[in-house]
C-alpha cells in the first residue's frame, strides 16, 4: 500500500462461502480496486457458512495456514492486486482451532494474524464449541506499509486491545464481525468512542444477512478520531479514504495528548490477572 498520503479502504459485505463464491470474491476485489482501495476488509470468517449457530463443530469447517480458503483468498489479493483483510479457522500444530483473521498483501503473502481472543458462548454464537481464544500478543501489523490493528467482531467489545494497538501506533483498526442486526445500537457508540479516545479511525464489516436462524445483519461503519462518522452502509461494497498525516494533530489535541500510563495500568492489569486467572 506504501506510505502515500491517503489510505483508501474497501468495506466488502458479502461472505463467498458457497460454490459461487471464488468467482463472487474475485468480482468483489476487483470493483473494490476500481473504487481506488488499495486495501479491503471481509467480514468474520468470510468463506464459511456461520457453523457457530449450532454447537456442533465439523471437521471441514478448519485448516491449516496452507488450507484451500486461505489459498484461495491469497490468490484472489493477488489477482486484484489489492491487499487483503480476510479470515478462516486455522488449526495449529497442537490441534487447536482458532478464529483467525488474516492479512493479505496484494502480491498474495500472508503478512500478519489476529486469533479472535474474546469468544462468545450463546444461542446463535456457540463460538467456544468451535474455535479456542487466541493468544496472538498485540501489535500494530506493518506488512501493507503503515501500521494496522486487527480485531474481530467481540474484541472490540474489550477495547483496551484497540486502545493498546492505536497505543502502539496503528493508524486504524479494522475488524471483521458477524453480528444480529438489533444489536447495532450497542455496537456504534463502542466504535465511537474507541477511535476518539484511541486517537485512530476505526472500520468495522459485517456478514451481511441472517443465516441458519441467526438474525445477523447490519452495517459496514468507518469513524474517523475526531468520532465523525464516515461510512454507515448496508452496501456490499464501500470505500472510505483518510490521510495518515493528520494523526500528529490528533496526538496534540485533547484527549491524544494525555499520557498513556502503562506505568500504572499494567500492574493493575497484573493483580486482575492474579484475582481473575483465565480460564
Amino acid at each position: 500500500m506504501g506510505t502515500g498520503s491517503k489510505r483508501t479502504i474497501a468495506l466488502i459485505s458479502e461472505v463467498f462461502w458457497e460454490e459461487d463464491g471464488a468467482d463472487r470474491l474475485a468480482q468483489r476485489l476487483e470493483e473494490a480496486r476500481s473504487m481506488g482501495a488499495q486495501l479491503a476488509v471481509l467480514p468474520e470468517l468470510p468463506l464459511n457458512p456461520w457453523s457457530p449457530a449450532t454447537r456442533s463443530p465439523r471437521a471441514e469447517d478448519a485448516e491449516s495456514i496452507d488450507g484451500p480458503r486461505t489459498r484461495l483468498q491469497q490468490a484472489a489479493a493477488k489477482a486484484a492486486g489489492i491487499g487483503l483483510v480476510g479470515g478462516s479457522i486455522l488449526v495449529n500444530a497442537k490441534g487447536v482451532r482458532h478464529n483467525t483473521a488474516l492479512l493479505i498483501d496484494a502480491n498474495g503473502s500472508i503478512t500478519g494474524t489476529w486469533e479472535k481472543a474474546h469468544i462468545p458462548d450463546e444461542p446463535g454464537f456457540w463460538e467456544a464449541d468451535h474455535y479456542e481464544r487466541g493468544e496472538t500478543p498485540l501489535a500494530a501489523l506493518d506488512g501493507l506499509g503503515f501500521p494496522l490493528g486487527l480485531q474481530i467482531c467481540s474484541d472490540m467489545n474489550r477495547p483496551q486491545g484497540s486502545h493498546l494497538l492505536a497505543a502502539l501506533g496503528a493508524e486504524v483498526i479494522l475488524a471483521p464481525r458477524a453480528t444480529e442486526s438489533a444489536t447495532w445500537n450497542r455496537w456504534k457508540p463502542v466504535l465511537i468512542s474507541t477511535a476518539l479516545t484511541g486517537c485512530c479511525w476505526v472500520a468495522t464489516v459485517n456478514r451481511p444477512r441472517p443465516e441458519e436462524g441467526v438474525l445477523i445483519g447490519g452495517p459496514s461503519f468507518a469513524v474517523d478520531p475526531d468520532g465523525q462518522v464516515l461510512i454507515e452502509s448496508t452496501e456490499p461494497v464501500t470505500v472510505f479514504s483518510y490521510d495518515p498525516s493528520a494523526l500528529p494533530a490528533h496526538g496534540r489535541s485533547y484527549p491524544g495528548y494525555l499520557d498513556v500510563r502503562s506505568d500504572l495500568y499494567a500492574p493493575a492489569w497484573q493483580q486482575v490477572r492474579d484475582q481473575h486467572p483465565p480460564h
